[in-house]
């Protein structure tokens, strides 16, 4: 079994040094889901929700996000990303929206909590917009899907 790099010998949370580490190219993907009635998904598609265009408002939001993941996961390193992406595909047979988010920075540490968290806020964002309508909405399955570079490698997530 790995050791967690984020307790130091003496049990306490810490902040890894990455400072002997080499600058790398770094990329990761993160996917979840905000699962809803079927009215509220036709809703947002015929935009007529309330608070706004909830797509556009969800990817920008998980933007924003992805790149205050250093001040908000107290243990993370901030980076200076290269890149974020968030894609938000309706899934209407599924009831649901998907959320894909995707970092990437050439740095000494990975870029797989800035994804996660560009997922996570797109779709807390979805969820705020739309409570009005529909509170029974469900944030589902945020995951790592894949992640490059750094010292550990690749990683693929297996469905």
């Amino acid at each position: 079994m790995k050791k967690l790099t984020h307790i130091d010998s003496e049990g306490k949370a810490r902040m890894v040094d990455v400072s002997g580490k080499a600058a790398t190219e770094r990329e990761a993907i993160a996917r979840g889901f905000v699962l809803m009635r079927q009215e509220t998904l036709q809703l947002i598609l015929d935009k007529s929700i309330p608070k706004g265009d909830v797509i556009a408002t969800a990817r920008i939001a998980g933007i924003m996000g992805a790149k205050k993941t250093g001040e908000l996961i107290p243990l993370c390193h901030p980076l200076n990303l290269s890149t974020v992406a968030v894609e938000i595909t309706i899934e209407e047979e599924e009831k649901r929206i998907r959320i894909e988010g995707r970092a990437k920075t050439v740095g000494q540490t990975g870029v797989e909590m800035e994804a996660l968290t560009a997922v996570s806020v797109a779709a807390l964002t979805i969820y705020d917009m739309c409570k009005a309508v529909d509170k029974e909405m469900m944030v589902s399955d945020i995951v790592l899907v894949e992640k490059r570079g750094g010292k550990s490698g690749e990683f693929r997530r297996k469905e």
